[in-house]
């Protein structure tokens, strides 16, 4: 006999997972309009846009399935991530005028992406087991990932390297989550927060140029 506790238990379980799974979704759509954007600023035809879109939206994904053993990684067998990427560059590449008139329209959906993956990310490498420093390092690597091979693709230094708090954003997000599992807070609140405060690290950081310090060379130097 199922009681009232494991009935309302259960519900929360499914709550939680449906919510993770539209976390991954909007995610991966915000960070398919990114890969786009750049496609279309680079001059790809719409087979490169579509590619980059693809690419963009589900590499930090992937690499993040095939580390935690989750195989075949989920946006190879999911046709919804496909499907979502290819609209995103198909609506980005008809009105990319549209979208260029958001204020730093790569930037911000970047973000977006950024901090709904590692969030996903870290829950994911949670429930698969991984150690709290472990999930925290997967959940970074989700939200970069994307980032990495869009720009490898496009031939230009990843923003991983140069942005602001980019990568610090995102584990920042991650910890979060392994903090509140660690403390045993599980539910919305817990992952929204997670979104909440990699999202505004980077927009802050992109919006007053925080960032990490960076080695001046020294124009004295030694020369030969």
């Amino acid at each position: 006999m199922v009681s009232a506790y494991d009935t309302r238990h259960r519900c929360r379980v499914r709550s939680v997972d449906v919510f993770l799974l539209a976390l991954d979704l909007i995610g991966t759509f915000a960070f398919a309009i990114s890969g786009a954007t750049i496609g279309v600023r680079h001059r790809l035809d719409l087979f490169g846009v579509l590619v980059l879109a693809f690419a963009t939206a589900t590499f930090g994904g992937i690499a993040r399935d095939v580390v935690i053993g989750s195989l075949p990684p989920a946006a190879l067998v999911n046709w919804n991530y496909l499907a979502l990427s290819c609209l995103a560059g198909l609506v980005t590449f008809r009105w990319h005028v549209q979208v260029e008139r958001l204020r730093n329209p790569v930037q911000l959906f970047d973000a977006a992406g950024l901090a709904l993956f590692a969030v996903y990310g870290a829950e994911k490498a949670l429930a698969y087991g991984l150690a709290p420093f472990g999930a925290v390092l997967l959940g970074m690597l989700s939200g970069i990932g994307g980032g990495i091979v869009r720009d490898i693709l496009v031939n230009r230094t990843p923003v991983v390297l140069q942005a602001e708090l980019y990568a610090v954003a995102a584990m920042a997000g991650a910890l979060i989550v392994v903090a509140g599992h660690a403390l045993e807070l599980h539910g919305h609140a817990v992952l929204f927060s997670g979104v909440l405060v990699c999202f505004g690290l980077r927009f802050m950081a992109i919006r007053h140029g925080w960032s990490l310090p960076v080695a001046r060379p020294d124009d004295g130097g030694d020369r030969q």
